[in-house]
């Protein structure tokens, strides 16, 4: 079955290989929020659609752009069917492979390369919006969880989104707390008729970048030097990283300062372009990651 997430994550995997440089596939499964393996069979997926896979000299994945002749333009029935795709799920159909190739090669929906997967989020972003202005519960359907490694609905108070509009801070019902919950994780948002009980709980908290509060009063400072490819690569994987990084005069390298309330995602980040940057604060940071046993330092 192709379901839905699974042509949102296809869909954005096409286009980051498609921009340069070539990624690796621990980059690729951290842009995903999936493992590598489950990067690796998007990989093969790719390849039985018809695209040209190729790797670099450091085993790092692009795809090889391809002529667009009019005979890769949609036919009616392709075009009629990538509607149906989109409103249905993608439900079984012998089209389906044309189709995911074309709307990379010739589409007037590929601007941007991703405007599907956009679309899909501004129209979460207009249901939840919908359901704050009338004070409405709502389920968000079949969130991906990367904490608990789950998928499940999540019923839900919505309160406000964050600046960036990449997540929306809600009261949980089951849980009784404040959470942020990524967009990109919500397959569909159901608003409800229960009106909002728990006014009272709610509290907005201020998120990091990665869209994490603070816990106990912890905050990392984390200080490192990139090389302009890790410059490149660390504002794709995150684009409101770049705001916390600097040109170093007379150099060829960036500065980044940031203060992360949660340090796995950075963590994350340094482990896959250690060859890219160094890390030089801060001590408590350091500290920290020789305490990870998943890192040599």
């Amino acid at each position: 079955m192709f379901n839905q997430h699974k042509i949102l994550r296809v869909l954005q995997l096409i286009t980051l290989l498609q921009n340069k440089p070539a990624k690796s596939v621990r980059f690729m499964a951290n842009f995903l929020e999936c493992t590598e393996r489950t990067a690796y069979r998007y990989i093969d997926l790719l390849k039985q659609l018809g695209f040209d896979i190729q790797k670099d000299e450091h085993n790092k994945f692009f795809i090889i752009a391809e002529n667009q002749t009019e005979t890769e333009s949609f036919t009616n029935e392709e075009a009629h069917f990538l509607i149906e795709m989109v409103k249905t799920v993608g439900k079984e159909n012998l089209l389906k492979d044309a189709v995911l190739k074309k709307i990379y090669l010739k589409s007037e929906i590929s601007q941007q390369g991703n405007l599907l997967f956009k679309a899909h989020l501004s129209k979460l972003v207009e249901k939840l919006n919908l359901a704050i202005a009338n004070h409405k519960k709502v389920v968000l359907k079949q969130y991906h969880s990367v904490n608990s490694n789950n998928i499940s609905d999540r019923l839900v108070e919505p309160i406000q989104f964050t600046e960036s509009y990449n997540a929306i801070c809600a009261f949980e019902i089951q849980s009784q707390h404040n959470k942020y919950f990524n967009l990109e994780r919500i397959i569909d948002v159901e608003i409800l008729e229960t009106e909002q009980e728990f006014d009272h709980l709610h509290l907005i908290e201020k998120t990091d970048v990665f869209g994490f509060t603070e816990r106990n009063g912890e905050k990392f400072e984390v200080e490192l030097t990139l090389s302009l490819r890790a410059y490149i690569l660390f504002k794709e994987a995150n684009a409101g990283l770049e705001k916390y990084i600097t040109k170093i005069e007379n150099t060829a390298q960036y500065l980044m300062k940031i203060t992360v309330n949660n340090p796995k995602p950075i963590i994350s980040l340094i482990k896959g372009f250690k060859d890219e940057l160094e890390i030089i604060g801060s001590k408590s940071f350091i500290a920290y990651l020789k305490e990870d046993k998943s890192f040599k330092i």
